[in-house]
């Protein structure tokens, strides 16, 4: 059985460690289950995102939509960064180095800004509990220094889009999350 750990920097992220099974034929894990998350919703869409070792995605954030990440090839430097206002762990941030040698997957609540770098080729396959919704498609600054991202790339390739987020405190008030607040 997999084992689920409440984030204790960022309020209402879980990690899960998957149980492995393997023998002389491969492998099997099983990454997802509805039951590990408290918070979850039931996940409508899967998505897959192949990235080049150097790609930065992110930071990005939401209103309503929670994802549920798994690195299935290679391997990411996630990074989280809570901007709830009034959660218990506004203001933090949360790296963690997830693939290859270290297989986990990571729920993401909404209003967690979240991104990822390449540190190899990899794959990430992710989970959503709502359909995309581009009015629920925010982002702040990879390179914030508020939030301290490192994302252990020497020269990230970014996307134009999120070379254009703001930093977060030139975030207008009505587009940062509250806490507990989630339709």
């Amino acid at each position: 059985m997999a084992n689920i750990h409440l984030s204790e920097v960022i309020s209402d992220v879980v990690v899960v460690e998957p149980a492995i099974h393997a023998d002389a034929r491969g492998r099997f894990i099983e990454s997802y289950r509805r039951s590990w998350f408290p918070l979850g919703r039931e996940m409508v869409q899967g998505n897959r995102s192949d990235r080049d070792a150097g790609a930065v995605v992110g930071l990005h954030y939401h209103f309503h939509q929670a994802d549920y990440w798994f690195i299935t090839k290679g391997r990411a430097q996630v990074v989280l960064h809570d901007l709830r206002l009034g959660s218990p762990t506004e203001g933090a941030t949360l790296m963690i180095e997830i693939g290859d040698a270290n297989e986990q997957g990571i729920f993401i609540p909404p209003g967690v800004a979240h991104g990822f770098s390449s540190l190899t080729e990899l794959t990430l396959t992710y989970l959503v509990d709502s359909y995309y919704n581009p009015k629920d498609e925010l982002g702040v600054a990879w390179n914030d220094p508020e939030i301290g991202a490192d994302w252990m790339i020497a020269q990230p390739v970014i996307s134009d889009r999120d070379l254009t987020n703001p930093k977060k405190g030139d975030i207008a008030d009505h587009l940062l999350p509250r806490f507990g607040l989630r339709t």
